[in-house]
């Protein structure tokens, strides 16, 4: 069995996690927030931090100050589509946005979306562990591998599988502190 390709399953997840994570919007500036935004520029959908330079002067403002100052509406319209829960202030130079602080409720409501997105992440781990047994299972059947040798296939298997059910535990763990100390 070639358990490099379950593990690189299994960090696909992981990553997709954190990526997610990233997402969240924590009462504190990150420009990751903007990944998924697209201005129109010039008919062409194009990432934000293609069209700008993206800081974070404060902890809680990101600026974005683009290099074609015609675009700044296209920005503020592209951010209020995104739908990422802040309304964009243009100033004219640039557009910033402003992170409220987070209240108690919304940080247990946080807390809650972390615990089920590290819980989704966890069910495609076992997906993945569900389909190398089913492959060792098979070949097992099929004679191309004993009985002993299906078992430490599966004991290997499980034991990778653990590893990375440890690792969402920790990262989980991470961003579920972050948000209820901000």
């Amino acid at each position: 069995m070639d358990y490099n390709i379950i593990e690189q399953k299994m960090e696909k997840a992981i990553d997709y996690l954190v990526e997610e994570f990233a997402n969240i919007r924590a009462g504190r500036a990150n420009p990751a927030i903007l990944n998924k935004v697209e201005v129109d520029y010039y008919g062409m959908n194009t990432p934000i931090n293609q069209v700008g330079t993206i800081a974070v002067p404060e902890a809680r403002q990101i600026q974005i100050i683009p290099w074609d100052k015609s675009i700044l509406s296209a920005i503020e319209k592209a951010i209020n589509k995104a739908g990422i829960g802040i309304n964009p202030i243009n100033d004219g130079v640039s557009i910033r946005l402003i992170f409220p602080e987070l209240n108690e409720q919304r940080r247990k409501d946080l807390a809650k979306e972390i615990k089920s997105l590290g819980e989704d992440a966890k069910v495609a781990i076992r997906n993945t562990r569900r389909d190398a047994m089913d492959l060792a299972k098979a070949k097992q059947k099929a004679s191309e591998m004993t009985e002993d040798e299906l078992d430490m296939n599966e004991e290997k298997i499980q034991k990778i599988t653990d590893k990375y059910i440890q690792n969402i535990d920790k990262v989980t763990d991470v961003k579920e502190k972050e948000i209820m100390e901000i």
